[in-house]
């Protein structure tokens, strides 16, 4: 039998091995699942366990029957500080990881211009890109999307990712529409299920190699 044919979604192949960590209601990783026909070249976790998951992002579930019927490995209870060492994962490695939009949590005392809360992201992206470095391949790339206005650009991603050894690759815009079915989510405790507005939003594609190109 001939190899299969290559299906692709934006910057996502059926031919890579991707890893998506911090899925909210695994809507991303279902959109791509969708487009590859298949997901046996993925895999999708969350922080939560699956009963906290159905009750936070109760819109979960379709996503997840989905994703298991396409072939995806759906892992939950992978906290991305020290996701290179979980038992499933630790012997793993990928071409593309994925974090859409990080987030340390929302608090009825902090609002998003807080430094105090400014610096749990910033310490929250961190020990992501310090995990995520160990886990890719050789010309891996780690993609984080994230809002890059006030005040979110003070998390300082692209300085966040040179100290753990990774840089900058490309910079593309991140629209929504790119990625049918996909709901982006507040995550935390506050309106968890709830989306928020996604203006001035980019993909930063990081990789081990010095290497920058933009369309921003």
């Amino acid at each position: 039998m001939g190899k299969k044919k290559e299906k692709k979604i934006q910057h996502y192949s059926s031919s890579q091995k991707i890893l998506l960590v911090g899925e909210g209601d695994f809507s991303f990783s279902a959109c791509l699942a969708r487009a590859f026909r298949s997901a046996t070249n993925m895999v999708a976790t969350s922080l939560h366990s699956k009963d906290t998951l159905l009750t936070k992002h109760w819109s979960c579930e379709p996503h997840l029957e989905d994703l298991e019927r396409r072939g995806c490995l759906v892992l939950h209870e992978v906290d991305v500080y020290d996701m290179n060492q979980h038992p499933t994962l630790m012997s793993m490695k990928f071409d593309v990881i994925i974090f859409n939009f990080p987030h340390a949590g929302h608090f009825s005392w902090l609002c998003e211009r807080d430094e105090e809360l400014i610096e749990m992201h910033k310490e929250l992206v961190q020990a992501f890109f310090n995990s995520a470095r160990k886990m890719l391949n050789r010309d891996g790339e780690v993609h984080v999307a994230h809002r890059d206005d006030y005040p979110y650009y003070e998390w300082k991603i692209v300085e966040l990712s040179q100290r753990a050894g990774l840089y900058l690759k490309e910079k593309l815009a991140f629209y929504k529409v790119d990625y049918p079915g996909y709901h982006n989510k507040r995550g935390g405790d506050i309106e968890c299920n709830k989306t928020f507005p996604l203006k001035s939003c980019f993909t930063f594609k990081f990789s081990l190699q010095k290497k920058y190109r933009s369309n921003a």
